[in-house]
């Protein structure tokens, strides 16, 4: 007899969890969840990500910032017009910089093509273009005569080098994991609204309503007392 209103406290603790974890459920807000759906889905609509949009507008400067150093270079070594002529019409691997221009631009154009036109996802765009740029780079500077040329001898190689590789660290440590994150954020949220949306709406807290612990133990007293007083009788 000493057991039964633990137990009934017990069972009364339990059913008031229950109730609570549900109305913890009904407490999910669809209209929430369908406005942080419209955002991701506008992002997606708009456009290119943000992130992706950094890495393009980078690529551009790589562009431009080679092409600024080989201009930079044309003048230093006697005018635009003689030098120009003298590296594009009259190329010569070996003491040359229009082929690093050349390797910019085909770095540009891959990068462009692969993750801003076509929007792809992996990272075989930016393997192939680092991996060609690198393999350049080291032979021209290893049979080339860049190094008696002055200092853009140096610093044209070693600046394509730092910033093909630049590239390969931003998409692949900033880029991909944030949309992939993006995407899965995305995906949790949708879940979540569907299974908001099965469950019936409408609901109040009225109907996970249970008497209080003191009137249940009461009642069931009363009940275990007149049960036992024949038996008191007897």
């Amino acid at each position: 007899m000493n057991h039964l209103p633990e137990d009934m406290e017990n069972a009364l603790t339990g059913s008031q969890s229950s109730h609570a974890s549900l109305r913890n459920v009904h407490s999910i807000n669809p209209t929430q969840l369908m406005a942080r759906i419209e955002s991701y889905e506008g992002r997606e609509k708009k456009g290119i990500s943000d992130v992706r949009r950094t890495f393009c507008l980078f690529v551009t400067f790589d562009l431009l910032f080679v092409t600024l150093l080989w201009i930079i270079e044309l003048n230093v070594n006697g005018g635009i017009e003689n030098t120009l002529e003298k590296e594009v019409m009259q190329y010569d691997y070996y003491s040359s910089y229009f082929d690093i221009f050349l390797l910019a631009v085909f770095r540009f154009k891959v990068l462009i093509l692969a993750y801003a036109v076509c929007r792809l996802r992996h990272w075989w765009a930016i393997a192939l273009t680092t991996a060609v740029t690198s393999a350049f780079l080291l032979a021209k500077v290893i049979l080339s005569k860049l190094f008696s040329q002055g200092a853009f001898g140096y610093v044209l190689p070693i600046i394509s080098f730092i910033l093909a590789w630049i590239e390969t660290w931003f998409l692949d440590f900033k880029v991909l994991p944030q949309e992939a994150e993006e995407e899965n954020r995305l995906l949790i949220v949708q879940d979540a609204s569907e299974r908001a949306a099965l469950i019936p709406g409408g609901l109040s807290d009225g109907q996970f309503y249970s008497p209080p612990e003191s009137e249940a133990g009461s009642e069931e007293a009363e009940e275990k007392q007149d049960s036992e007083k024949p038996l008191l009788e007897l």
